[in-house]
């Protein structure tokens, strides 16, 4: 059976916005007879945005939502950014595709600073992330790193009003709305590892559903998917969760997957980095090793420290 319309649940966010639209567009191409509807939500995250997202269970606080309504058959698909996606998903879903990979890394953004070493000691940088925080604090542990929660041109505003010296948002989070010009600097990987699975789209939809399938398969990208499962393995391994002070990257270049990966303090006074290379037939597996790596150095202490469980 051929299916001849098709439901995308998404949040109510400007980026999420634009997300789900992208692919009703490129569903739109490949499908031309094909209606693709987008219906938003309010999520738990998006309506209490005076409370942490670890007092809310996590990053899964922007999708329970979207997945209750792929459940309960009001959706056939959502639309998330990977790095929100918990490792774990409800019995019954899947996460068959992953469009291709944006640029992944985050951005410095600042007024009147040209990047992060130039700003001054004590300035204060906004970011939920704990990931972004041990990470500025290790390469600058004079600086003072605050939390912002809101969506990006709330956070953008904030900064505008000098609540913040300066922002790290995910580069491709200010290009897919338009916002470009407002990053001061790119930050590389090697000063500020990017977050697992950040900057790639991943589609979730229910398991076994195969008219839905067969309607996204172009959509997946088979190189991006590789990568992505492979970071998604650390997090596995490490048993973090999308809110832990973890980072991970992986580049395919020539059939072989080198992953890079890291764990710290959110105080900077601790970070373990480690970096693995193999065939890209081994992806998981590559991850898997290399999350073991990590807790043989000693990050199993830091995320029970940090996240108060056994990452073991």
């Amino acid at each position: 059976m051929t299916l001849s319309a098709l439901r995308i649940v998404t949040r109510e966010s400007p980026l999420a916005l634009w997300q789900a639209h992208h692919v009703r567009d490129r569903l739109a191409a490949l499908h031309p007879a094909l209606e693709v509807e987008v219906i938003g939500v309010s999520t738990e995250a998006d309506r209490f945005q005076n409370r942490t997202l670890l007092s809310m269970g996590g990053k899964g606080a922007f999708i329970k939502e979207l997945e209750e309504a792929l459940l309960n058959g009001r959706a056939d698909l959502a639309v998330h950014s990977m790095k929100d996606v918990t490792i774990d998903l409800p019995e019954g879903l899947a996460l068959p595709i992953i469009l291709g990979r944006e640029e992944p890394g985050d951005a410095f953004v600042a007024n009147g600073r040209a990047s992060l070493a130039a700003l001054p000691r004590g300035a204060v940088v906004g970011t939920s992330s704990l990931r972004r925080r041990c990470q500025i604090r290790y390469a600058r542990p004079d600086l003072e790193v605050a939390d912002i929660r809101g969506n990006v041109g709330t956070r953008l505003r904030k900064l505008d009003a000098g609540q913040y010296d300066a922002l790290i948002l995910a580069v491709a989070g200010l290009q897919r709305l338009g916002l470009e010009q407002r990053m001061t600097a790119r930050l590389a990987p090697e000063t500020l590892l990017p977050a697992i699975g950040q900057g790639a789209l991943g589609i979730e939809t229910r398991s076994g559903d195969a008219d839905v399938l067969a309607l996204l398969a172009p959509l997946d990208d088979a190189d991006t998917h590789i990568c992505v499962s492979a970071e998604r393995a650390v997090s596995r391994r490490l048993n973090g969760g999308c809110l832990a002070p973890v980072a991970g990257y992986a580049v395919l270049e020539d059939g072989q997957l080198r992953i890079t990966a890291l764990v710290g303090r959110p105080d900077g006074s601790e970070l373990i980095r480690e970096s693995l290379s193999g065939s890209h037939g081994d992806a998981e597996a590559l991850g898997d090793e290399l999350g073991g790596r990590l807790l043989a150095r000693g990050a199993d202490r830091i995320l029970a420290d940090v996240m108060g469980h056994d990452p073991s």
